[in-house]
């Protein structure tokens, strides 16, 4: 290797470290919420948050088998309804495997598309919503049907179609193309 092209070699690895030391130090100045024992960068989006949060290794293997990753890396934005992997543990045994079954992907995506919501949707927004509806607040999903958000104490909570009520237990996930408010039972159309 003659000397320019030594020299070519080594300004485009100082340029990599230059701005992969920006890109690093910018993640950093990001307001990050902890979930599953990771940062959630306002930068990035959905899917590129939720692949590393140890909570929500289920609901990643369902979006991937619902064929959703595309979806919600678009433009959005979206506000979702992310339930744990504890969540997911309270369905019926055998009802995560046989959701992620080939044959079963639509069941599998309207109920993953039951819990997501078209438009950015911040809990004060929804806390808003649920008192000038005197206590209670419809939301129609990207599915279809609609959700009710309610209120109790200083907690939010939402009723699905089943009559089943799940808790936001972090709010405000904010991401690149949305928002995501973890929750602590899945939702049923």
């Amino acid at each position: 290797m003659n000397t320019q092209s030594k020299i070519t070699v080594l300004a485009m690895v100082a340029l990599s470290f230059a701005f992969s030391g920006k890109v690093n130090a910018q993640m950093m100045k990001e307001k990050t919420v902890m979930v599953g024992g990771a940062p959630m960068y306002p930068s990035k989006n959905i899917i590129e948050n939720a692949v590393n949060s140890k909570d929500h290794k289920t609901l990643v293997a369902a979006v991937k088998a619902a064929g959703l990753v595309e979806t919600l890396e678009g433009k959005g934005p979206f506000t979702v309804l992310a339930p744990t992997d504890a969540a997911f543990s309270k369905l019926p045994k055998g009802t995560v495997e046989t959701l992620v079954k080939p044959e079963n992907k639509a069941m599998l995506t309207g109920i993953l598309t039951y819990h997501v919501l078209p438009g950015r949707h911040s809990a004060k927004e929804i806390w808003a919503a649920v008192k000038a509806g005197n206590g209670k607040s419809m939301m129609k999903t990207v599915q279809g049907e609609e959700l009710t958000f309610w209120t109790k104490g200083k907690d939010l909570y939402i009723k699905d179609a089943k009559g089943n009520s799940a808790k936001v237990t972090i709010a405000d996930v904010n991401q690149s193309n949305g928002v995501i408010h973890v929750i602590d039972t899945v939702l049923m159309p």
